[in-house]
């Protein structure tokens, strides 16, 4: 039977002494990834600001991203604000079975004059908050141009 309390002991070591592991001298606990020193940055480049917050972007593999807030249910479609977050677009859809959806690829690639399958949805399937992926080689500034000059209309 096991008594409460017991632990294993160090082989060799005498009842009631206590294992300790010695460290060579000069030797501390290993620093982790990325940790500084009294809180002086180690980085040597200057620190450059970020780029302006704008609803479009270039995602790490080189497509154009567009930052959408939809609004699902409406009248026509239409491109009705451009901030720095997100491009509202309103739909002439209903919120259903992803119909909002391909009636937004649509709208914006009518509007961005590219075809249907180089606008593709990337996130917010179920969202009001979505991102848009463009397949197509274009720039964020021809689009971003596209997209002020069709919120003019309205």
């Amino acid at each position: 039977m096991l008594r409460a309390g017991c632990g294993l002991r160090q082989l060799g070591a005498a009842p009631g002494a206590r294992a300790s592991a010695q460290l060579p001298s000069g030797a501390g606990m290993p620093k982790k990834a990325g940790a500084t020193s009294k809180g002086k940055s180690q980085n040597k480049e200057p620190e450059r600001p970020l780029p302006p917050l704008a609803p479009v972007a270039v995602d790490p593999k080189g497509c154009v991203t567009i930052a959408i807030h939809a609004k699902p249910g409406s009248k026509q479609n239409a491109i009705t604000d451009l901030t720095a977050e997100a491009v509202s677009v309103a739909i002439a859809a209903p919120p259903s079975e992803g119909e909002a959806n391909a009636e937004l690829c649509r709208y914006l690639s009518k509007v961005l004059e590219l075809r249907k399958s180089d606008v593709v949805l990337d996130k917010g399937g179920k969202s009001r908050e979505k991102v848009v992926k463009l397949l197509a080689s274009t720039t964020p500034e021809e689009i971003l141009e596209k997209l002020k000059k069709e919120a003019k209309k309205e």
